[in-house]
């Protein structure tokens, strides 16, 4: 979706069909540079970057011991296992391809596989966390309440139900050390870029796919469409972005490059569906959309205007309502009061609209 422009209603994962936004950057004269991890085919790499470093193609792995491929010939050469962290890897082709630039545009997408698991970090990171000493989640749940239609999962079964506390807090201290070694990775690059003849002319932006459950609502993975799941940070900073100002103006992930293109001056490809927010990077108090649309699979769909939330699971027969505003956390379902039929009729029928 980030990369296309388009919901996943109308996506196409291997990113073959239809015009992306890095090519349309490429075309637009941008040099453009890809390093980490590509789940989307290998035949789309080079299609949509001209440079690729390091690319990892492949499913979970030990991040010490990735196979990565290199972009050579118009397409992606023999892997060869990585003899570092992958995402050491990553950091330093970035770094190396703002040293090579001179002139010209750039974009650099750099797709880290951290802090997905499994959450392994060299052991001389200094960085550690005591599990005994974290917090378990506001929304922490042994057991979640019903069967969501993805309880069988591998992320859901790498501990057991109930889920025990000290698990929970031994698995957070592991993720809490993962997120830290890539915070320093990814402080490696912008130290690079601060250096660079490019330091105040170049708009970083840093977001991420998913969130994850580790314990919140009785659930360890990212299968479910809870805010610890699916509400990722988006940070940008650049010129003509006003600095430590954060905005309530609801987006996805796939308006990121059409604000981009927006502020670069580089035209939408002609399937693109994302809407630029440009105006809400210089007017942070400026609305976004008016609501967001999600699902997993076929077996939970929800719809939120940032406010109100409402989570349908048609195959369990549940529904789910919460105030975002007053909890956060999704702690309380208001879903059965009176005081909120016509709401949550309402809201079931934007789900049922066509996307």
């Amino acid at each position: 979706m980030l990369l296309s422009g388009q919901s996943l209603f109308r996506i196409d994962e291997k990113l073959m069909r239809d015009t992306t936004w890095p090519e349309a950057f490429g075309q637009a004269g941008y040099t453009t540079f890809v390093s980490g991890k590509w789940h989307n085919g290998e035949a789309s790499v080079p299609k949509c970057f001209q440079i690729a470093r390091s690319m990892f193609t492949g499913g979970m792995s030990n991040p010490m011991e990735v196979p990565l491929k290199q972009l050579e010939n118009g397409r992606l050469g023999k892997a060869v296992r990585s003899q570092k962290h992958a995402c050491e890897i990553f950091a330093d082709e970035a770094i190396a391809f703002l040293k090579a630039q001179k002139t010209g545009p750039f974009l650099c997408y750099l797709p880290f596989d951290a802090p997905h698991d499994p959450h392994i970090v060299p052991t001389e990171f200094p960085v550690k966390y005591e599990p005994a000493s974290l917090p378990l989640p506001a929304n922490f749940q042994a057991q979640h309440p019903f069967d969501n239609g993805e309880m069988k999962i591998r992320d859901e079964m790498l501990l057991p139900t109930p889920r025990p506390p000290e698990a929970v807090r031994a698995m957070l201290a592991d993720y809490y050390r993962y997120v830290s070694y890539l915070d320093y990775q990814i402080g490696q690059v912008l130290d690079a870029l601060e250096a660079s003849p490019f330091a105040k002319n170049t708009i970083v932006v840093f977001s991420a796919d998913s969130g994850v459950a580790r314990g919140s609502h009785g659930l360890i993975g990212k299968q479910n469409l809870y805010e610890h799941s699916i509400r990722v940070p988006l940070v940008i900073s650049g010129p003509g972005v006003p600095a430590n100002v954060t905005t309530d103006a609801l987006c996805y992930l796939f308006d990121v490059f059409p604000t981009l293109g927006a502020v670069c001056g580089v035209k939408a490809p002609a399937t693109s569906e994302g809407v630029s927010l440009a105006s809400v990077l210089r007017e942070p108090s400026k609305a976004g959309r008016s609501f967001l649309r999600f699902a997993y699979k076929d077996v939970q769909q929800a719809v939120s205007d940032g406010e109100w939330k409402l989570i349908d699971y048609p195959k369990a027969g549940r529904i789910q309502l919460f105030n975002l505003q007053r909890d956060p956390s999704e702690n309380e379902d208001l879903s059965s009061s009176a005081e909120h039929k016509e709401r949550v009729e309402g809201m079931l029928s934007m789900l049922a609209e066509k996307p």
